[in-house]
């Protein structure tokens, strides 16, 4: 932010303060937070989790659908005329 003085004509900048524990100056010195990764990993375990069930899901279905396919309608046309069955049957 800067400011104007009326008198002159210059832009004066606020003076920032070196305080070591204002919250919004990281500190190198400091432990990281680990509860954040632990978090992290878990969100991305359970996706991966997701992921894994819905891919063997859709893959089983297609296996299923491939096995148990439905014959065509041209492979289940039966003769017009039935065979004669004689005194043999």
């Amino acid at each position: 932010m800067a400011f104007l003085s009326s008198k002159q004509r210059r832009i004066t900048l606020p003076l920032m303060t070196q305080d070591r524990h204002d919250p919004r100056r990281p500190d190198d010195n400091r432990k990281k937070n680990p509860t954040r990764a632990v978090s992290v990993f878990i969100v991305v375990v359970v996706l991966l989790v997701i992921g894994t069930v819905l891919f063997n899901a859709i893959r089983e279905k297609r296996e299923f659908d491939q096995e148990n396919a439905r014959p065509s309608a041209a492979s289940d046309v039966r003769p017009a005329v039935p065979a004669l069955g004689g005194a043999s049957q």
